[in-house]
């Protein structure tokens, strides 16, 4: 299942953080990351996975 979280992180970081998280602090952290740039989105969404 985590791969499928890391695919979806890729492509649509929000989505990979919601799947793993819900939505809560992080969601609303990897939105504001995903908007200020796609690839720092995209890293704290695989490290949001990654270390669960």
């Amino acid at each position: 299942m985590d791969i499928l979280r890391i695919v979806a992180a890729i492509f649509l970081p929000p989505l990979g953080v919601f799947l793993q998280e819900g939505i809560g602090l992080q969601f609303w952290i990897n939105i504001l990351l995903t908007l200020l740039g796609y690839i720092p989105g995209i890293i704290h969404a695989v490290w949001i996975i990654v270390r669960r």
